[in-house]
């Protein structure tokens, strides 16, 4: 449906903005007031769904309360014109404001609207709560530049077990968003193979979050990071270092055994489905998928054989507390 998007501050919304939210929020859902009108209202932009007659059809608001991370949150859809796309297309709109300035995404999702936000790239990232008496999940993308360019080419893009297509990066920075979109879905298994744990990739407040978030799930939950080269680890003190040491039974590290045969690509997997492949161990260009499951089975038979010839590091042994 042709449809025209507005984006106001909330001093200068027109009442639409407000009205719509009072119909479909307070009025329909029973949300408490109370709880419908805060302050983030104050911060945020809003923006307003249009027919081509200039009727008002949806809202939603955009903010930030960090340097890298936007907020979707407050969009509705009047009864009367939903099933038609326009959600859909408003969300992409919000996602395409905010691709070009933040490194991630987060919502708050009724449950029942999850599959409509994992279309257009975002996953589940929380157990279910309780919000005004409405069940909801937090979801978070974390591409969003990514996730832009490919809304109308791609179903789900990004979601683990999912998403068939091929992602190519040949920067660090799509590598990395690519990487951690990869981790952030990881219900158990995290197996890391490289040449080192660098620190501009490994030692990022996001990448470490994900780790610790992926360690601490559950009792079976298991990371294995396997390397060449651990002296950077001690030069300078990574945080996956601290990592290991808290969750020692989550989190293992093991160095390659040079006289059995080594893989010369570095690579990641998550779970049974999602890997992000490197050509080259000292340049970020390669690929990733979200749901290659031959291509897992078969590096994770690689991985396996190296990581059983590994040894542990007598560096983080006798690193000082």
């Amino acid at each position: 449906m042709n449809v025209r998007i507005r984006k106001y501050s909330w001093q200068l919304a027109p009442a639409d903005v407000r009205n719509i939210r009072q119909t479909v929020f307070v009025e329909e859902q029973q949300v408490p007031p109370e709880l419908e009108w805060d302050d983030t209202d104050e911060i945020a932009d809003h923006y307003l769904v249009v027919l081509p007659d200039n009727t008002p059809v949806g809202v939603g608001r955009l903010f930030s309360t960090l340097g890298e991370t936007a907020h979707i949150g407050r969009m509705a859809i009047l009864p009367a014109h939903r099933g038609k796309g326009i959600g859909e297309r408003l969300l992409h709109h919000l996602i395409s404001e905010a691709a070009d300035q933040f490194s991630e995404l987060r919502l708050s999702a009724q449950e029942h609207a999850i599959p409509f936000y994992q279309r257009s790239g975002f996953h589940v990232c929380s157990d279910r709560y309780d919000d005004a008496g409405i069940p909801h999940v937090d979801m978070r993308c974390m591409a969003p530049a990514q996730v832009s360019n490919a809304l109308e080419s791609r179903p789900h893009p990004m979601l683990l077990g999912e998403d068939q297509h091929t992602w190519l990066f040949d920067s660090e920075r799509t590598m990395t968003d690519l990487m951690d979109s990869v981790v952030g879905q990881a219900r158990q298994r995290l197996w890391l193979y490289d040449r080192l744990l660098d620190h501009d990739l490994y030692d990022r407040p996001r990448f470490r979050e994900l780790i610790s978030a992926l360690a601490r799930r559950h009792r079976l939950s298991e990371v294995r990071l396997l390397i060449h080269d651990d002296r950077p680890l001690v030069k300078r003190r990574h945080q996956i270092v601290e990592l290991m040491r808290r969750l020692p039974s989550r989190i293992e590290l093991r160095l390659i055994n040079e006289d059995y045969p080594v893989d010369d690509q570095p690579f990641l997997l998550a779970d049974r489905e999602g890997v992000v492949y490197r050509h080259d161990f000292y340049k970020p260009e390669g690929f990733a998928k979200f749901a290659d499951g031959g291509r897992v089975k078969l590096l994770a038979e690689s991985f396996q054989r190296m990581w059983d010839a590994g040894k542990g590091s007598l560096e983080l042994r006798e690193l000082p507390l």
